[in-house]
């Protein structure tokens, strides 16, 4: 016989809380208070290193400050282990509390920035973890206090008692959502849309009265409603809410991802503008009605970032199945995650039909030539770009271009390649590659060996050879020659004057070389990054005939006075002394341009109804 148990009664649900507030913006402080309801006797916390989805160290806790600990009103000393984590000895039954302020000046997407016109956060910039305490619920309150009246609070996080604006507490499941959720606060304009069924945000902070709101949601929305179908057909997407966070300002680009929203950051004239008067070609549109540049790379980014909802945050490397805070997190896999998603991003443009065949093209021959003036493509595989990120990718130098490969660039060609070897093979094509690693993998982590499993299976054939040379070699990939077997025709223009001579240069304040590239004419004459081109001197054009020297501030000039010569000297300054650099004339470089042979063909790629 056994006697049951008494049932204890379960523990009321403990949280870990944060109160942030605003304590002086034109000093850019947040202010902090963290409670922590059942601390460790030897408490450890933290403040991550870096953010998910920008993969580099980034030093976060040099902007913590002013970091102080108590239990029931008296103070607690804490020990710095080292750069980001402090410890407290605590007593275990009673609530430790914590303040501290973080400076908040760094406008990127990564971080967080506070002034008088807005504030943002990542919370991986602001919330210190408590290690040992991640699984349990955590709630953040933002309160109002000394803030304008029209300013109001948008995030992904679950409001769990707010008011109309926004301000109020929000709960996560435990650190690492909490870690995921951005929040923007100001005086934003916002807009609500419903795609796939599940409810939108879209906030826009920094645009003036022109804007055309409307235009952008209703742009968006088509995207949305594109990638929902793209991964579930009519089924519903894996979120039941989703924000996009947008800040316009005098110039900048850039995104990051999370799992139910995105901040991103364009120019504000790459806006829309509400159209009063046939529109100029930088508001938003072309003088043909067609979307403007501008707008067209905000799209993408929009397109870019959404597409990352499925493809990193939940279908992701199998060493990001529990993010590491403290330290680089490694993969070899970001040509598949950035690369493929960067393939979709402008495709699903065209299939949501914001964009037309050309436009399409002319972005697909940008991303082509990127990578062919690139000589680290023979030096790098994409495989080993992925891994090197943490040290290469962001840390953009002189000889950058010299000895990496973008994995985003060439893991979007990789992609194309697959896509169209595939599509040629008739049976089956990336996108229902895509479709097969959501389900084998249930929306999950993923391997290598996964992709290949799936393309061996839907493809009939092993895959392992073009993965092997694609991915893990440095040879050039056979882009051109499948376009051209997809209803492509592939022409060769000459390339811009810095390209044949193998330089990147800014021309704003006179000619300064930037970067020298491998192998060209301005490497050969030995030119340098920081070099400042001042002049060119030129051989007699004629036998007996003077020389000529000329002072030259663009390289329109130097081709201008170049003529026919086949050999210029460069006159140079560099740490102030002035150098003679003999140049031989190259031969044109090419540059690919790509344009319609066959649009019924095309289509099938493009999956639309010729225009």
């Amino acid at each position: 016989m056994t006697t049951a148990r008494p049932r204890r009664a379960p523990a009321p649900e403990q949280a870990v809380r944060y109160r942030v507030s605003v304590l002086d913006p034109h000093a850019h402080l947040l202010g902090v208070t963290l409670e922590l309801p059942r601390p460790g006797e030897r408490q450890v916390l933290s403040l991550p290193v870096w953010i998910p989805g920008s993969y580099m160290v980034r030093e976060f806790s040099q902007h913590l400050q002013h970091l102080v600990a108590s239990q029931d009103g008296r103070q607690l000393s804490l020990s710095q282990l080292d750069k980001h984590r402090w410890q407290v000895r605590a007593d275990p039954a009673h609530p430790l509390v914590l303040h501290y302020e973080v400076y908040a000046f760094d406008a990127s997407v990564r971080t967080a920035f506070l002034d008088s016109t807005r504030g943002f956060f990542n919370p991986t910039s602001v919330c210190l973890r408590a290690e040992g305490l991640e699984a349990l619920r955590h709630e953040l309150h933002i309160g109002a206090e000394r803030l304008p009246t029209d300013w109001q609070v948008a995030t992904a996080l679950a409001p769990l008692e707010t008011d109309s604006t926004g301000f109020g507490s929000y709960q996560a499941t435990d650190y690492d959502e909490l870690a995921d959720s951005p929040f923007e606060l100001g005086p934003f304009w916002s807009a609500d849309f419903e795609a796939g069924g599940v409810p939108h945000r879209f906030v826009v902070s920094g645009a003036g009265d022109w804007f055309d709101g409307e235009r952008l949601v209703e742009d968006t929305r088509r995207i949305c409603e594109q990638q929902i179908r793209f991964w579930h057909g009519d089924g519903p997407p894996p979120f039941d809410r989703y924000v996009f966070m947008l800040h316009a300002s005098a110039e900048g680009y850039g995104g990051l991802e999370h799992r139910q929203s995105t901040a991103l950051i364009c120019a504000r004239t790459d806006l829309p503008a509400v159209v009063t008067e046939p529109a100029p070609a930088d508001n938003g549109k072309a003088g043909n009605g067609k979307p403007s540049e501008g707008y067209t790379t905000l799209l993408g980014l929009i397109s870019h970032e959404y597409f990352h909802t499925w493809n990193v945050k939940r279908l992701r490397p199998a060493e990001f199945r529990h993010h590491d805070y403290d330290r680089e997190n490694y993969t070899e896999l970001l040509w598949f995650f950035e690369g493929f998603t960067s393939y979709y991003d402008d495709l699903m443009l065209r299939r949501a039909g914001l964009i037309d065949d050309t436009a399409y093209l002319r972005l697909m021959s940008k991303t082509i030539n990127q990578v062919l003036q690139t000589p680290g493509r023979h030096v790098q595989s994409v495989a080993q770009a992925s891994f090197d990120a943490w040290v290469k990718y962001y840390r953009v130098g002189e000889n950058t271009a010299n000895a990496t490969v973008s994995y985003y660039t060439k893991g979007a060609l990789v992609a194309l390649c697959l896509d169209l070897t595939l599509r040629a093979e008739g049976h089956t094509s990336l996108d229902e590659v895509m479709r097969a690693l959501w389900q084998r993998t249930d929306g999950g982590p993923m391997r290598e060996a996964d992709l290949d499993r799936v393309l061996r299976k839907l493809g009939r054939r092993s895959f392992a050879d073009e993965l092997s040379r694609w991915v893990h070699g440095t040879e050039d990939l056979p882009v051109l020659q499948l376009l051209e077997r997809h209803g492509l025709q592939v022409h060769h223009d000459n390339a811009p004057l810095a390209q044949q001579l193998g330089l990147r240069v800014s021309e704003t304040d006179g000619i300064v070389i930037k970067q020298v590239l491998r192998g060209g004419a301005g490497e050969a004459a030995g030119l340098a990054a920081g070099d400042e081109w001042l002049a060119i001197e030129l051989p007699a054009a004629r036998r007996g005939g003077p020389g000529e020297a000329w002072r030259v501030r663009k390289l329109d000039e130097v081709k201008l006075l170049r003529g026919r010569r086949q050999r210029v000297t460069a006159l140079v300054s560099r740490d102030r002394r002035l150098l003679r650099c003999p140049i031989e004339w190259p031969a044109a470089t090419q540059t690919v341009r790509l344009a319609v042979a066959d649009a019924t063909l095309l289509a099938r790629w493009l999956q639309h109804s010729p225009d």
